[in-house]
């Protein structure tokens, strides 16, 4: 199965600070290995820090408080832009099921400009598998999968996106134990 354009949903058992009740955008995934950016975490940082780190002018105070998310561990000070297609940007590449990611400069300059796009996640950093290795920890029960919709990357509140691909999937994830067995 090709998990491109799906959610991961860890399972209780994964307690680490980065995939610890996480969800996961998957950019990519292939017989070569996977990628992808957690949409669940901010990292602590506000959009006016990047704007500061990087020298862009930004006069929209709410703006620069939105968040930054902790895309994963692998290359955390690279920024990456999530947004449905249409601007095309210097860094910009199209995705499976309509999302487009920025990595380049100008698109932080054109969020900071109040252009397009108007739907977007800034993320650093990106969580990344070898071959064969997804598949295995699914198997071993570490992840739970679901399609991806625009609305849970979009227009679901960060605290809620969890929970809401939990129910895609008609389960309550806060139910989920992490030990099975009897006393």
């Amino acid at each position: 199965m090709n998990l491109t354009h799906h959610f991961l949903l860890s399972m209780p058992q994964l307690t680490d600070d980065v995939f610890g009740r996480s969800v996961i955008y998957m950019v990519d995934h292939s017989a070569d290995g996977a990628w992808g950016l957690v949409i669940n975490k901010p990292i602590g940082l506000q959009l006016s820090d990047v704007f500061e780190q990087l020298n862009i002018a930004n006069d929209n105070e709410a703006l620069g408080n939105g968040i930054v998310l902790q895309g994963g561990p692998v290359d955390p000070q690279h920024g990456i832009v999530l947004h449905p297609p249409g601007p095309l940007f210097e860094g910009t590449q199209n995705y499976a099921g309509g999302i487009s990611l920025s990595s380049s400069k100008d698109a932080l300059e054109a969020l900071a400009a109040g252009e397009q796009p108007q739907d977007y996640l800034v993320v650093l950093g990106h969580a990344g598998w070898a071959a064969g290795q997804l598949e295995s920890e699914i198997t071993q029960n570490a992840w739970l999968t679901s399609p991806a919709t625009p609305s849970i990357l979009f227009e679901t509140q960060l605290e809620d996106r969890r929970d809401a691909v939990a129910q895609d999937l008609g389960i309550d994830i806060n139910a989920l134990v992490t030990e099975s067995g009897h006393a």
